[in-house]
């Protein structure tokens, strides 16, 4: 495939980049580092994309594959731990997050789940991926993604049946 028809379809599956390197990073600006790069790689290596495949599948295996080597890079470093994102910044995205403080907590426990746990909701959940496409973007066996998505589903269940948020809940 030529560079100029993958720059034409960059802008569609930029949204679907963007959050899925968040869901990697946890930090809006390394998210805009991340879909950056991924975006760029993605011009570099138009020629190895199967039209044949998922276009934003293919860009999301690319954003994964940097995130893994910037991650090796800084255990190298030995970098401290990475900052998390702020859910005040969350809110600038969805505006109509702001809106429901149950909603928002919910993101914030999303953004609190394990980073395979937290990037196996991204694809499934909130980019509707089937199990085994996010199992071949995040490079796992499919039961891999259903425990993961098993895990993440108890957390977030236990969360929003705890007495605390049948409260908030009834507040909203």
């Amino acid at each position: 495939m030529k560079s100029r028809s993958v720059r034409d379809m960059l802008p569609k599956a930029l949204p679907s980049i963007w959050r899925f390197a968040l869901s990697l990073t946890g930090d809006i600006e390394m998210t805009n580092d991340l879909a950056q790069s991924t975006c760029l790689r993605a011009v570099e290596k138009a020629d190895q994309f199967q039209e044949t495949g998922s276009f934003e599948g293919w860009c999301l295996r690319i954003c994964r594959s940097i995130w893994l080597n910037e991650l090796r890079n800084r255990a190298r470093r030995q970098d401290k731990a990475f900052a998390t994102v702020d859910i005040d910044q969350v809110a600038d995205i969805a505006p109509e997050i702001e809106q429901n403080l149950f909603a928002r907590e919910i993101v914030a426990k999303v953004l609190s789940l394990p980073d395979a746990q937290r990037s196996a909701v991204e694809l499934v959940f909130v980019q509707q991926f089937t199990y085994s496409e996010a199992a071949v973007i995040l490079d796992v066996p499919i039961g891999t993604i259903m425990s993961r998505l098993h895990a993440a589903r108890k957390v977030l269940r236990d969360f929003a049946e705890s007495p605390a948020a049948g409260n908030r809940k009834e507040k909203t």
